[in-house]
């Protein structure tokens, strides 16, 4: 499963009871944060999750509403005791920019890798979770990301037994590997069942909608998404410094067929983000204004028979 964390959702500047724009991804016992504004280890501190497993940042461009929180979030992973390597991607300027932010940061006790990416690149992020990443519109570089947690087959039992397969050698089997017994070469194919889903989550802020990224949204269980407005008056002002609207963020939702959209990097003109829900809800029901400090966890979803439900739903109860 994977736990996901809305540390803060505003957008420009903090505000009482709004920290700016991070989400922190928590996969087995590892950390992936998205975004890093100002402040934000100050919710994380409140959380409770602890600052030394973090093993890597993705940052969607270079403003100081996504970026500012930098120095105070390695300074609290530095005191945690974090000596293994930490991994930072960014669009392309990224260097230059945390080259500047690590002079008030001091000596950090482990390495800080930094990777520039253009979009398209496949990301290896801690816990098991696989990375991707897309350009989005915001006028300088910025990136859309994508989180996903693959799931093996099933192991087939049953199909072992018939093989005459000691258990010894299910283990390696299952973890995709062939394996040679009383002369025969036993295939993973043999004995595991088809394909299932995985979870994946997509977080897209700081940007107009495209058709890009939509396609790259695709069927997502969760997509996180920004909405900088929440009245369709201000769509003058969201071309301006190239944001979306909540009801674009709902089209792009309804366009990606994603199962459920959390509405995030709300203006400081939006003093209740249950207007922005409202908005989108009547494009794209399965919508919510996410909340600070917010956690939801995503599970895999159930195999055909089995008995299990969704962790979580963005659509509230009527």
């Amino acid at each position: 499963m994977i736990d996901i964390c809305m540390l803060g959702t505003g957008g420009m500047m903090p505000l009482p009871g709004r920290w700016l724009s991070c989400v922190l991804v928590r996969c087995g016992a590892s950390l992936t944060l998205l975004d890093c504004g100002e402040g934000t280890q100050i919710p994380w501190k409140s959380l409770g999750w602890g600052f030394r497993q973090l093993g890597a940042i993705c940052l969607t461009h270079m403003h100081a509403d996504h970026v500012a929180g930098l120095p105070g979030v390695l300074f609290m992973v530095a005191h945690a005791g974090r000596t293994e390597p930490l991994q930072l991607y960014g669009p392309p300027g990224t260097a230059y920019v945390v080259e500047g932010l690590l002079r008030i940061a001091g000596d950090l006790p482990f390495p800080l890798h930094v990777q520039e990416l253009q979009g398209g690149e496949r990301l290896i992020l801690p816990g098991g979770l696989q990375g991707s990443c897309a350009p989005a519109q915001h006028g300088i570089p910025c990136l859309a990301y994508r989180l996903e947690l693959p799931r093996r087959p099933q192991f087939q039992v049953e199909r072992a037994q018939a093989l005459g397969l000691p258990v010894q050698y299910w283990s390696r089997l299952q973890h995709g590997e062939s394996v040679e017994y009383e002369g025969r070469l036993i295939t993973p194919d043999q004995v595991l069942g088809p394909p299932r889903r995985g979870i994946s989550l997509a977080f897209i802020t700081d940007t107009r909608p495209t058709t890009r990224l939509s396609a790259f949204a695709h069927d997502v269980d969760l997509l996180i998404c920004e909405s900088m407005y929440d009245d369709p008056a201000d769509l003058p002002l969201a071309r301006a410094h190239a944001h979306m609207l909540a009801e674009e963020a709902a089209r792009l939702a309804r366009e990606a067929g994603a199962h459920a959209l959390l509405l995030t990097h709300f203006s400081p003109k939006i003093s209740d983000p249950s207007s922005a829900e409202k908005a989108a809800r009547r494009i794209f029901r399965a919508t919510r204004a996410a909340r600070d400090g917010e956690i939801l966890t995503l599970s895999y979803p159930p195999a055909p028979g089995e008995q299990q439900e969704r962790s979580q739903s963005a659509e509230p109860a009527d």
